[in-house]
């Protein structure tokens, strides 16, 4: 039986222990969408996981949502994150892009100059955002993406994946949870279309469907993920019928072979998103939410899963492999420094190793 600290092929990518860092927002990047030194230290001290997923970066301007994100659209941002996947390579570690456009779920306040904020169809989220200049701000009205524009947006997709690899990333994975622009063009509440990316099931995966499709035409489908949560209505999108949603945009991407399923638990007790998967889905999975060292590896022991991730305990603990190979104690982490600007809360959880030195 495979174990959690036994490596694991998911398509190109070959991991060397099947405990996943999944990807978590934590708004240390500069002004310029660029990751800055603090965030090679980060991923450096986290390289230990078979795969680091990074934090959702941007594939263009619009595509911000969250104060002090990072993109992958300038010379200057690829530069930038060659110098985190440079760390996590050489301490052994292997890392993929998120590539996450957050549509209407932004503020202007957090955007650039001159970015727009655009979903499918003009309908703005309910809720408040957090920004820098202004505190707690509406969402934005979004504006609809035209027809002929939605190719170009792929584009940025197949752009920010060029830019990846450029920057050294060993893969990207595809943003398709939380209620940002993927999520949103499968809503029925946020995507009120009448054209090929509307109204029916098909149509509205179709967006998604396509810029997986983009992604692997540039990287090849080998190091291409793809991250869901069926039927969860974070940030306001609404799915009355997610197994038809999910089953239609699964068997989109069935033909590209792409090298992973990264699922997070659904929200809905009714739903069992993993086993969805496996019914759904013929390659490799990656799931997520809720476990911890023993329900990972019983998970991998009984093939349910090729690898787990995990977020909430990578936070705290950048050593978590070595944690859990020992059996050692976890670490909290302080909620309140989850998004906070500085090394606190950030780069300065200490390892098991570093506390028995100490002690």
């Amino acid at each position: 039986m495979a174990g959690l600290f036994d490596p694991v092929q998911l398509g190109e990518l070959a991991l060397a222990n099947r405990v996943v860092m999944a990807p978590m927002t934590r708004s240390r990047a500069d002004a310029h969408a660029s990751p800055t030194p603090l965030m090679v230290e980060y991923y450096r001290q986290r390289a230990s996981a078979g795969l680091i997923v990074s934090e959702g970066v941007a594939p263009s301007a619009n595509g911000i949502g969250y104060c002090r994100t990072p993109g992958l659209y300038s010379a200057e941002q690829v530069a930038a994150w060659r110098a985190v996947t440079d760390a996590v390579h050489a301490a052994g570690g292997r890392i993929v892009a998120q590539i996450m456009h957050c549509g209407r779920i932004a503020s202007h306040f957090n955007k650039p100059p001159n970015a727009e904020t655009v979903a499918p169809s003009a309908v703005r989220a309910a809720g408040k955002m957090y920004t820098d200049a202004a505190g707690m701000q509406d969402m934005d009205m979004p504006r609809a993406l035209a027809l002929e524009e939605i190719p170009r947006v792929i584009d940025e997709y197949a752009n920010a994946t060029r830019n990846a690899l450029a920057a050294g990333f060993d893969g990207v994975e595809l943003h398709c949870t939380s209620g940002y622009l993927p999520m949103q063009f499968m809503a029925v509440n946020s995507n009120l279309r009448t054209d090929a990316y509307g109204g029916s099931t098909k149509n509205r995966v179709r967006f998604a469907v396509e810029a997986a499709e983009a992604m692997a035409g540039v990287a090849g489908a080998g190091r291409v993920g793809l991250r869901i949560c069926p039927a969860n209505p974070f940030n306001d999108v609404l799915d009355p019928e997610p197994a038809q949603t999910y089953a239609e945009l699964l068997a989109g991407v069935a033909g590209l072979g792409i090298a992973y399923l990264h699922v997070i638990r659904s929200p809905r007790k009714d739903f069992d998103a993993f086993e969805f998967a496996r019914r759904n889905f013929a390659g490799p999975l990656i799931l997520n939410d809720g476990f911890d060292g023993v329900s990972a590896s019983q998970a991998v022991a009984e093939g349910r899963c090729a690898a787990v991730s995990f977020g909430r305990h990578f936070i705290g603990n950048p050593d978590l492999v070595a944690r859990l190979r020992e059996g050692a104690p976890l670490a909290d982490f302080d909620a309140r420094k989850l998004y906070t600007p500085g090394p606190e809360g950030y780069t300065d959880y200490p390892s098991v190793a570093a506390l028995r030195s100490c002690s």
